[in-house]
């Protein structure tokens, strides 16, 4: 069942890219799609005001980025996408191969499989083989136990350890988990238990400022806001049910610009995922606060569709155009994007002016 849902997932997310981006007429690797199952995305209300003397000299420029006690030779990264099959195997396979070729760090995704059938542990330990010397995040769901964990961490010898939170993909899910209550009292002893920096991200719904919150409490390093505007989950497991009767639950939750409004400020370094679909977007991101920018299935579609060396050479690109930009707005490391001067139209404007964040109050026991 684990290893057929992981395919499942693989199959569907790739049709639900391809469809986004022919939905208004663009090619598939265009990457100026709508964004999550048609929906506007909101990296296109953020805007930089030109300033035509502001630039600096390329050689000046440095993608390192640091937070948490980090360092990254890059602010962009591969973020958590599959695993737990032989097909899925082959894919972290390739996509270590193309994150050492660039210096991406890169997370596997969910390890559920292997805690649960260790048959399938080269699937994940592949990733680890075939980027050695890079930086690697395991990635665990928010039920593991703390032997779990430290399983996780170890075979991957991971530098970080990612714990997602899919409440919403659960809820529409077929098989899917049903209590959460439980979730930040084993994200704590998860902290706890391991000897690498965690980081706690969603699967496309965002987390807001007053997660990000709680999550500093709990001992977390680092916060995924991982929002709205790529693969959508409510999406791809409502297809996999037999009436699809969760189709409302498709426009469910924040964007990523919007989630990254919300959460700055909020007691933790901020990762960027979700609806990044070029240079630009990952800019966006920067100046909205993030340290660095995660991509998942539009690297993954490219890798499927034009295979490994595409996926390398559009990783390249990506990397001089991420330069290109920062030396236009003379921004000489990712950080400085963050004094950049930004303009806020449509649907992310409305929610910044909008949002009225309710008092926090960790719930009871944390």
């Amino acid at each position: 069942m684990n290893a057929s849902r992981k395919d499942d997932h693989v199959r569907l997310a790739l049709a639900q890219h391809a469809r986004n981006s022919a939905s208004d007429g663009t090619s598939p690797d265009s990457g100026t799609g709508p964004g999550s199952h048609g929906r506007a995305n909101q990296f296109d209300d953020v805007h930089f005001v030109h300033h035509a003397l502001a630039g600096t000299d390329r050689e000046k420029v440095s993608l390192v980025t640091e937070f948490a006690g980090m360092t990254w030779p890059v602010p962009l990264y591969i973020n958590a996408m599959t695993g737990g099959s032989v097909k899925t195997g082959e894919i972290n396979r390739d996509l270590a191969v193309a994150a050492r070729e660039t210096g991406l760090p890169m997370a596997t995704g969910s390890m559920s499989p292997y805690l649960k059938d260790p048959a399938t542990a080269d699937t994940f330990a592949t990733v680890r083989h075939h980027h050695p010397h890079g930086f690697v995040m395991a990635n665990i769901n928010a039920l593991a136990t703390p032997e779990q964990a430290r399983r996780a961490v170890g075979l991957l010898e991971a530098d970080a350890l990612q714990i997602h939170l899919n409440t919403v993909q659960e809820t529409v899910m077929p098989e899917g988990d049903r209590s959460f209550g439980s979730w930040p009292a084993n994200i704590e002893a998860v902290v706890a238990a391991v000897d690498v920096p965690v980081i706690v991200k969603e699967v496309g719904f965002g987390l807001s400022g007053r997660t990000v919150r709680l999550l500093a409490g709990l001992g977390v390093a680092v916060a995924d806001v991982a929002g709205s505007g790529g693969t959508n989950f409510a999406v791809i497991e409502n297809t996999r049910r037999e009436h699809a009767d969760f189709a409302f639950l498709e426009g469910w939750g924040l964007s990523t610009p919007a989630a990254l409004l919300d959460a700055r400020g909020s007691g933790l370094p901020l990762l960027a995922s979700g609806g990044v679909r070029h240079p630009l977007d990952v800019v966006r991101a920067l100046a909205l606060g993030a340290h660095a920018a995660g991509v998942s299935g539009l690297f993954l579609s490219t890798l499927r569709r034009d295979g490994l060396d595409a996926l390398v050479t559009r990783i390249h690109q990506w990397l001089e155009h991420i330069t290109a930009l920062m030396t236009l707005l003379g921004a000489r490391t990712p950080g400085d994007l963050k004094s950049s001067d930004l303009v806020l139209t449509g649907d992310l404007n409305n929610f910044r002016t909008q949002r009225r964040p309710a008092p926090f109050a960790p719930p009871k026991g944390t």
